[in-house]
């Protein structure tokens, strides 16, 4: 039971989702990876060459997706720098699996078509997918801050603080009004 309540809080809608488009972001990744590794063109090249055009793909599919499912209600108001973080936080996950792949295939001499599936699609695709939703969450798609108006009036400020919370707060109806003296 305690396992099953565990993973009802970890798996929120919010990370179903997000898990669904990366899964289909993973297989037009894992798609195009392998046909363009099994490619003549791209035979003789480093199989990275093939891991950036398939992350590129993948890229362009899960931000789609991200954008109109995971994280439809938050709305940043600046496509432009939202779009922007995406690109800057995808090339540093993508880091991840360039970085698992390199290790396994220069450095460990695991050279084999599986080899490279295991420590770029699955290892490093992995530690990038913590590392996206993380960054995604917090900085890409994360609902922005209301604004507090500033005033050399420290009153003012207050009173007006104050009537930005109540209006976003939602009225319960089920408890007694109270009136609260103005100074």
């Amino acid at each position: 039971m305690l396992w099953r309540e565990l993973m009802g809080r970890l798996l929120t809608r919010e990370v179903r989702t997000f898990l669904a488009v990366g899964g289909s972001g993973y297989v037009v990744d894992v798609a195009a990876f392998n046909l363009l590794r099994s490619m003549q063109a791209f035979a003789a090249l480093d199989p990275s060459v093939a891991r950036t055009l398939a992350v590129a793909v993948a890229m362009c599919v899960t931000y789609v997706g991200n954008r109109t499912l995971t994280w439809r209600h938050h709305t940043s108001g600046n496509r432009r720098r939202e779009v922007g973080l995406f690109v800057l936080f995808n090339i540093i996950g993508f880091g991840f699996s360039i970085a698992t792949l390199v290790i396994s295939h220069d450095v460990l001499g695991l050279t084999s078509r599986l080899a490279d599936n295991i420590s770029a699609n699955v290892v490093g695709l992995a530690l990038g997918t913590v590392f996206r939703y993380v960054t995604y969450k917090r900085f890409v798609f994360a609902s922005p801050v209301p604004d507090i108006p500033s005033s050399d009036n420290p009153t003012e400020t207050a009173i007006s603080h104050e009537v930005q919370i109540h209006t976003t707060r939602q009225t319960r109806t089920d408890l007694p009004t109270r009136e609260v003296p103005v100074a």
